[in-house]
């Protein structure tokens, strides 16, 4: 049965909740909006595919993400893209710079296939606005200063009935630079 899948970035549980605070604040000035509901994260790319191929992709996200090492990021600012209606919180030039290497190895990764990507990283407070929502989002938000360790992805399924993404793995960033190991022969 075909599904459709997430890959992303969940910053820690502070930063969640801050992020769900702004969004229940949002909705009750603006009522129910694109993502009110979905936990903050920062999309590294969508795909559909049949769940019987999953694990293939599982296992090449572990040790693409096994290598990868820990890192902080740092959120300063707001922004959006007027064009989508997308208002969202802003990694400074440094957290970009370290982030957008990962997102790129991650969509290399699962290349074979169909990918939604997403090349610039932001966390969304809200899609799909009005051109006058936007101006709300922005007059009601101005300042951020939030950081968060990106130590692992996760790997969301659809949940068509609630239209919201739940988490089916977590893939930890070890650090580990070793090469794979090569079986040789002695003789």
């Amino acid at each position: 049965m075909e599904k459709k899948y997430s890959v992303a970035i969940y910053p820690s549980q502070d930063v969640i909740d801050s992020v769900k605070t702004m969004k229940d604040y949002l909705k009750s000035k603006i009522n129910w909006y694109n993502s009110c509901n979905s936990v903050a994260h920062i999309t590294i790319c969508e795909f559909t595919i049949d769940d019987s191929q999953i694990d293939t992709f599982r296992q090449k996200l572990f040790k693409t993400c096994d290598t990868f090492t820990p890192f902080s990021v740092h959120l300063d600012h707001f922004s959006s893209y007027e064009n989508s209606g997308a208002f969202f919180i802003a990694p400074n030039e440094d957290s970009k710079n370290k982030l957008k290497p990962v997102m790129k190895k991650i969509q290399e990764t699962l290349k074979s296939l169909k990918l939604k990507k997403s090349d610039d990283p932001h966390l969304s407070i809200g899609r799909k606005l009005t051109a006058e929502n936007l101006k709300i989002a922005s007059q009601l938000f101005t300042t951020i200063d939030i950081d968060f360790l990106c130590k692992e992805i996760v790997l969301r399924e659809l949940d068509p009935a609630k239209k919201q993404f739940f988490v089916i793995d977590t893939f930890t960033f070890n650090g580990n630079t070793q090469p794979e190991f090569v079986q040789g022969s002695l003789f």
